[in-house]
């Protein structure tokens, strides 16, 4: 089906994002993947070409934009060119959000700047080794000493975390009220370079290769008072505020997957020869394409749908929810039989579509787990 989403704007931003991709990311990729991380000049040079810093305000060095949609973009065309750039897409849907609506003015002043030319790369540190998805356990501690605040704790699957000069803690600065345990944490900017801050070895996964996930590690961590991002004690209202958005992200990598892995599909069964004629030929192999196609346009339009309610600020936790779950189980399903497809060579790291496949697993996981997003679902049935 014909998608309404984007307009004329959004698709000179696409060829923009697309020439960028094959001149500066596709021939360099593999080594990135090898390496665990992409290098980090390369957010500098995405600052220069306008992709990065879309959502700065322009008085920062950004472009203004407020649309989402610009965003997509960016995560679809870096699917497309088997390109996966996880912490790319953490520092600029998951972490920017969270200092554009809650830095005060001064904040802004001494972030902004660096973050829209690129010298400033974000990540956040919410999941610690014994919380998971259950971010009210957080035991990350953030103490106010006078003029500033001291964290100790650890953290870990920290996306992005070994290029990153400014990292959002969730850490918890008091006791809460007993009988809320999500109340007492708060957000604190730590830069990067303070003395106690420091990077443990990059985390081996089975997918994300170029994506540099580790654990962080905060021992006696001085901070500026000043760096508590929102109010004091309120982190979990300002994480509920920006999660839908994440969620969100997370779907647009499902679809994209998903499509992409249909289009590897159909043409490797095209070209495929079986028993004298082309793979594509078998009533089975079409059945399971047209099985694809269908799953994948239901998929598209409920992330459309859910994409322009968010540009309407009009999208529900447990929209988001919905929406992250049916399509993060779809891609799982469709990259899957399209691997099949493919036969023995599927299962062959030359093919493209091992790379979607096992980077398909996690989404199901990060951004809270399908069983979470079944949980906050069910909540709002009531």
């Amino acid at each position: 089906m014909k998608r309404h989403l984007f307009g004329p704007d959004h698709e000179d931003f696409r060829d923009v994002v697309r020439a960028f991709l094959e001149k500066e990311v596709v021939p360099e990729f593999s080594g990135w993947q090898a390496a665990g991380a992409p290098p980090r000049d390369i957010y500098r040079r995405l600052a220069e070409v306008g992709i990065s810093n879309l959502q700065v305000p322009e008085e920062y060095g950004g472009g203004g934009q407020s649309s989402f949609l610009f965003n997509v973009i960016v995560t679809e065309e870096c699917i497309s060119a088997g390109t996966n750039l996880g912490s790319l897409r953490v520092h600029m849907d998951v972490v920017l959000p969270y200092f554009l609506g809650l830095a005060t003015p001064s904040q802004r002043e001494r972030w902004l700047p660096g973050i829209a030319a690129g010298d400033t790369v974000l990540s956040i540190a919410m999941t610690e080794p014994g919380t998971g998805s259950d971010l009210a356990a957080i035991a990350t501690t953030a103490r106010r000493d006078g003029d500033e605040i001291v964290i100790n704790g650890q953290k870990t699957f920290i996306t992005g975390g070994r290029n990153a000069d400014l990292v959002l803690v969730v850490a918890r600065t008091g006791p809460g009220d007993p009988g809320d345990r999500r109340s007492g944490l708060s957000l604190v900017a730590v830069e990067t370079n303070q003395p106690g801050f420091s990077v443990g070895s990059p985390i081996g996964k089975i997918g994300l290769k170029s994506q540099d996930t580790v654990e962080l590690f905060f021992d006696d961590v001085r901070v500026p008072a000043a760096n508590l991002v929102g109010e004091e004690g309120r982190a979990f209202e300002h994480l509920t505020r920006n999660l839908p958005q994440e969620r969100l992200t997370i779907a647009v990598v499902a679809v994209a997957s998903a499509r992409e892995a249909l289009r590897l599909a159909l043409d490797y069964t095209a070209e495929r020869t079986v028993f004298g004629t082309s793979l594509a030929s078998f009533q089975n192999t079409k059945f399971v394409l047209a099985e694809c196609a269908t799953q994948v346009t239901a998929g598209e339009a409920l992330l459309d749908r859910a994409l322009k309610a968010h540009e309407r600020d009009d999208l529900s936790p447990a929209d988001a929810a919905q929406v992250k779950l049916f399509t993060t189980e779809m891609q799982a399903r469709v990259v899957d039989a399209c691997l099949q497809l493919h036969g023995g060579y599927g299962f062959s790291d030359e093919y493209p579509i091992a790379q979607l496949y096992a980077d398909a697993r996690v989404t199901r996981i990060y951004g809270g787990t399908s069983e979470v997003m079944k949980s906050i679902i069910a909540k709002s049935l009531r």
